[in-house]
């Protein structure tokens, strides 16, 4: 019998145990030494990077990996074991990377207890790329880039029913919708009481709309359907802008599921760029998606139904504001990050008419 793989606790991570992963993916290192720093503000996880000294000659071997591991915090830890986020992102790295073309960072090591919360990711480090600031917003470079890559996680997998079967994807069904549908209508009172002065009248007023609107939440498979990233923003993209354009990673695989692609496509574009760019770039930049999709053999999708979606997508970011900012622990830039959020996709929904289609 195969015994359980050794999955390390952050104090647990050894020079021998990175030794170990180099040398599994091909690289005859010795590490000898290490420091190791935590990185990043995540909600759910804790990235730590770690600076490697080998012993003798190392040939393309890494100068630095990045390690991920469950949050500290007691309440983010659960929250990540319901909401299936830390089973999600080692099986993304387990199942589904080798398939897609997007760019996302080289796995050395994913495994898992369970679903979680005991849980290691050891990864590339994609430095000197850094993470986008959620809070600050992009310039339409950045969300260009950015929304070209989704196609390599969408075409893959378009309208694929061999994804279906995947438990642990968490496919549209009435039973989930209700739940979450449930989980938002519960959440969104606290949630306007945190936030709800620092929205206008009618950012408030939409989201109460959607979270009353049934058809929204049936729970009946999308069509096209494909693999969808649910959390794709700037703090979750690794961005290099030393070449034009600029380079995108694509990191945090711990909400990825099946559902509308044009969903995360509207999810960065409305929660990144600051509403008058967006208004005056969004058109060009959904058209350009929309021919790598052509590109990529996706033949029976028309610009037009692209378009539509695209606009029902804009209701994409509603749950991840209203959900995740409630159920997480509440720190002061989590607070500022999800207002900067809220504001910019209730706008974008307002922008877009949205509410003529649920």
């Amino acid at each position: 019998m195969t015994s359980a793989p050794f999955i390390p606790t952050p104090d647990e991570v050894s020079a021998g145990w990175l030794t170990e992963q180099l040398r599994a993916a091909g690289h005859e290192v010795e590490v000898v030494d290490f420091d190791a720093a935590d990185i990043g503000t995540g909600q759910l996880g804790r990235c730590i990077r770690y600076r490697l000294e080998y012993g003798g000659d190392s040939p393309g071997a890494p100068l630095t990996l990045v390690g991920k591991f469950p949050s500290d915090n007691p309440v983010s830890r659960q929250t990540g074991v319901v909401l299936r986020n830390y089973i999600k992102e080692v099986r993304f790295y387990q199942e589904l990377q080798p398939r897609l073309s997007i760019s996302t960072p080289r796995c050395y090591f994913a495994e898992i207890v369970g679903e979680g919360p005991h849980f290691a990711v050891l990864m590339s480090d994609e430095a000197p790329a850094e993470p986008g600031d959620q809070i600050a917003g992009c310039d339409e470079d950045v969300a260009r880039a950015a929304v070209l890559e989704l196609a390599g996680l969408h075409a893959p997998g378009w309208n694929d029913v061999a994804l279906l079967p995947a438990d642990w994807l968490g496919r549209p069904s009435p039973r989930l919708s209700a739940a979450t549908h449930d989980r938002y209508r519960t959440l969104l009172p606290g949630f306007l009481d945190r936030y709800g002065d620092r929205l206008d009248r009618d950012a408030r007023d939409i989201l109460c709309r959607y979270g009353e609107a049934e058809s929204a939440w049936t729970g009946e498979l999308p069509d096209p359907f494909s693999l969808i990233h649910v959390d794709y923003r700037l703090d979750n993209l690794l961005i290099d802008q030393r070449t034009s354009p600029p380079a995108i990673t694509a990191v945090d695989w711990q909400s990825i599921t099946i559902g509308l692609p044009l969903g995360d496509v509207a999810y960065l574009l409305g929660g990144s760029l600051r509403s008058e760019r967006r208004r005056r770039c969004e058109r060009d930049i959904v058209r350009g998606y929309h021919e790598r999709l052509t590109a990529a053999g996706i033949a029976d999708y028309s610009r037009e139904t692209c378009w539509t979606d695209y606009r029902r997508g804009a209701f994409a970011g509603f749950g991840v504001c209203v959900i995740a900012s409630m159920m997480v622990q509440e720190t002061e830039r989590g607070n500022e990050m999800f207002v900067a959020m809220t504001r910019r996709h209730t706008r974008h929904a307002l922008d877009l008419n949205s509410a003529e289609l649920l």
